[in-house]
């Protein structure tokens, strides 16, 4: 186990990014096609083919997940990995066509200090392109891909992951590209809300302080009333090794979004994006009820862990003004 959500079988990330843009692009891709759902809870998402994932959609499984910057120009790095999928032979076959079915969201990081003019067309086909073609077993965190250009309210942000085992086996691991509205740290830290459920130091092993002031309670918002307050949406993926049906795996997505809950502060705002794609590779059978709830249990926690490891693991853009990174002032 490498705590990454390619801990599960037959599950690959790639990232491609550009830091002279300050944004970039992360692919999930699956071995073979997979359920999907979603669940969205933020009030301000974008998405592509999230239709698809409707319980009443026709399309069963899909073939990875396209997570970007750039907000509704990010949208195009579906096209990027779809094109790397059809040149695999990969997709969903109807008479003579192949179709990669390749579901995916943004976030907005379009002011974040990044050279954002890049002429007529926006660089992240090409970006997503290029992270399909990296994707492997292992990846790195942080300020990559998809966060490379994530902030949060206190604190540079981006892209964390975390894996864990239910007691009878199953799998399941989660992927987030952090770029809340809210903060992800108790008042402005060292301590993370995600702390509960950290396992060993993987986000520095500070827990909780000792006691809560109202200080702390504070709302902190990315750019207070201003401008700024729109640059935000948490995106999550989350896989697990069960097999289960489209409404379970809808299930398990609602489930597992109760996790941000528990790391963002505060979330689903009205401008953020949040979402959770839930993907289920079909190995290992699971109870309906209390297995899938435990499941969800699990999943939860672990979304709240890779939250708190995206902005553990980021590292500042050197722009002027730029938000510092977590490890700047409490690394030790």
């Amino acid at each position: 186990m490498q705590n990454l959500l390619t801990d599960i079988d037959g599950v690959k990330v790639g990232h491609a990014d550009d830091a002279r843009l300050a944004s970039g692009v992360t692919a999930v891709l699956f071995d073979t096609p997979v359920v999907a759902a979603l669940d969205v809870r933020g009030g301000g998402p974008g998405t592509r083919e999230d239709a698809l994932l409707d319980l009443a959609s026709t399309v069963e499984q899909i073939d990875g997940f396209a997570l970007a910057g750039g907000s509704a120009f990010g949208l195009d790095a579906g096209a990027g990995i779809q094109a790397w999928l059809a040149e695999q032979g990969r997709g969903l076959k109807v008479g003579g066509a192949l179709i990669p079915i390749v579901p995916g969201a943004i976030v907005f990081d379009l002011i974040n200090g990044g050279d954002k003019a890049w002429g007529r067309f926006p660089p992240y086909r090409d970006l997503g392109y290029a992270a399909a073609a990296a994707a492997s077993d292992t990846f790195a965190l942080g300020s990559v891909g998809a966060g490379f250009g994530a902030t949060t309210a206190n604190f540079k942000a981006g892209l964390g992951s975390a894996s864990a085992v239910t007691p009878g086996g199953i799998k399941v691991g989660a992927l987030a590209v952090v770029n809340a509205a809210g903060a992800v740290t108790v008042g402005d830290g060292p301590w993370f809300w995600a702390a509960p459920f950290e396992q060993g130091d993987e986000f520095g092993g500070r827990g909780l302080p000792a006691a809560f002031t109202p200080e702390m309670l504070t709302m902190r918002l990315k750019g207070a009333a201003g401008a700024t307050a729109v640059e935000n949406t948490t995106l999550v993926v989350v896989v697990t090794d069960a097999i289960l049906n489209k409404p379970q795996a809808k299930r398990l997505a609602m489930i597992a979004q109760t996790g941000m809950a528990r790391a963002i502060y505060p979330v689903h705002a009205p401008l953020d994006g949040d979402l959770v794609f839930a993907a289920a590779t079909g190995k290992t059978p699971i109870d309906p009820l209390a297995g899938l709830t435990e499941l969800g249990m699990i999943a939860a926690n672990t979304v709240s862990r890779a939250i708190a490891r995206g902005v553990y693991e980021a590292t500042a853009l050197p722009f002027a003004g730029a938000l510092p990174a977590w490890k700047e002032r409490f690394a030790r």
